[in-house]
Parts: C-alpha cells; structure tokens; sequence
C-alpha cells in the first residue's frame, strides 16, 4: 500500500444552518485507526485514520443526530469497524455492510441484529470487480426476509444495464451518489433521465450526497441543481449525506460547506425534514 493519506479537512467550517432535531447523514464511512480494524490488504487505498470518535465529534459539529455508516472497500468484509461504530452510537448510527453474494444466511442474521439495515455491491471499474448484477440480484430474495435492502454503487453509464436487471430485486434498492452522472451534462442527459426513470418505481431510492463528486468543484452548483431536481421530482425517495471522510475524491471537500448547500438542495423547511429526517426515520427504521 501506499503512505496513508488524510481524505478529510481536521478543521471543517462551521455550518450556518440549522439543522432539523433527528437529522440524519445517510452515507459516511469509518476508517481504522489500522491498529484494531487493519485495512483490506486487496485495498487499492490506504487513507489515514477516520475514527467513529472524529465522525461523532464532526456531527456535533455540524448538527447531526443520526447516521448510516456504509462499510467501506479499505476494510473488504470485514465488517466490524462498522459494527464497533454502531454499537458505540447508542442506537443513532446504523450501517450498511459489505459483503459477497455467497454470503451465509447465517452471516446475514448476524449483521441485521447488529444494526445493519442493507448490503451494498460495488459496479465501479476504479473499484475492482466483484458479484455480477445477476448474482446480486439473486442474493435479494435472502435479504428480504430479514428486512435488509440492497445498495448499488456504479458508473453513471452502467445505469442502462443495470436498471433492468436491479428492477427484479426482491428489496428496496438505494442508488449512490446521484448515480455518479456528470452534473454538467444537466438533467436532460440520458444518464440522469435512466436515473429518473428508476425512480418511477417507489422501490428505488437515491443518495443526494456526492454533489461535490458529480460536479467539477465548488459551489458544486451543477450537482446542486441535479439534487434539488430530484428531491423535488421524489420527495419520499431520496437521503442525504456527507459522504465523509471523501475517499477516492479529486479535491478535500468541506463539511460545513456540504451542509450549507441543503439551503438550495431543500429550501423549505417541509422539504428538509423529509430529506433529512422523515425519509431516513421510516426506510432506515431508528428507535424512537
């Protein structure tokens, strides 16, 4: 591996906005520290430490309540840096593991009672290759007993593929990061209208977060406009998050910055609650 790398900002603005009490950041990831959760040795990255302890002092910060952690490749399968982090949350932070589509039923119940709400599966070419669409599609019928979703990580062009091969899933399905379209294209290119048109369908969900990955660099105004489209167009559909600590990025983005930016994506306070509080309360299923 390559010398560790810091892919977040230690002293991030502090947010004008106000966040909504139940706020939820629906997408981070946790990092080490490598000497009690080693990284993936098949991790093509070796970032520096991003401890729960820094994600919970960053969402005191900027105002947030709740959270999802989504397992990252760094750590592979093995999922307990999520499960050390969700356990240390005291029933507001949840997770969505990583795991191979021969995965044991077994396994599975293990994750669910440790807090896991979903499975995500990786389609980025940058990432490796890993179960084929098929075979995830195939593990579903496993999830929906156990109440587990399905989330899709891909290349904005797979999108045609893959929608209707993910439109036989026996689960709910989230879409990262806006679908990871190219935000200059606007919402008329065919990438974003494939997007839209999932999103017909109510068992499709999308991430809002990655405005900051969609678009060339700040204001991020093109992936703003995409994620005020899309919260607009599926109010009920659609989660938020900061995507922190940003692996994998062109640029270090800024917290509060992202935070900020809600005030265009949802600019009414009905619409923020929903992105942020009433969506992922009822998909994610917090305690009260």
């Amino acid at each position: 591996m390559s010398q560790a790398v810091l892919t977040y900002m230690r002293k991030p603005s502090t947010p004008r906005l106000h966040l909504p009490p139940g706020a939820c950041d629906a997408h981070v990831h946790v990092f080490g520290p490598a000497a009690a959760f080693p990284f993936s040795p098949d991790s093509a990255l070796a970032p520096a430490d991003a401890s729960k302890e820094t994600l919970f002092a960053l969402h005191r910060k900027l105002g947030i309540t709740r959270c999802v952690i989504v397992q990252s490749l760094v750590h592979g399968f093995a999922n307990g840096v999520v499960e050390d982090a969700i356990r240390a949350g005291g029933g507001r932070y949840l997770g969505v593991a990583l795991v191979p589509h021969t995965v044991s039923d077994a396994e599975l119940h293990r994750l669910q009672a440790a807090g896991f709400r979903g499975v995500r599966f990786n389609f980025m070419k940058h990432l490796g290759q890993g179960a084929t669409p098929a075979q995830v599609v195939a593990l579903t019928q496993r999830l929906a007993p156990l109440g587990l979703h399905l989330q899709v990580h891909f290349e904005s062009s797979l999108i045609h593929e893959l929608a209707p091969v993910l439109k036989q899933s026996a689960v709910p399905v989230v879409i990262d990061h806006i679908a990871r379209v190219d935000a200059t294209l606007g919402e008329n290119h065919a990438d974003f209208r494939a997007l839209c048109t999932l999103l017909e369908d109510p068992r499709f969900h999308v991430k809002v977060s990655g405005v900051d990955r969609v678009s060339p660099g700040a204001p991020y105004a093109e992936g703003v406009a995409l994620a005020r489209h899309l919260l607009q167009e599926f109010p009920e559909q659609c989660f938020w998050g900061t995507d922190w600590p940003h692996p994998n990025h062109h640029h270090v983005p800024d917290d509060g910055q992202l935070v900020d930016l809600l005030a265009l994506i949802a600019p009414t306070l009905p619409a923020l609650e929903a992105l942020l509080v009433r969506n992922p309360q009822r998909f994610y299923r917090f305690e009260a």
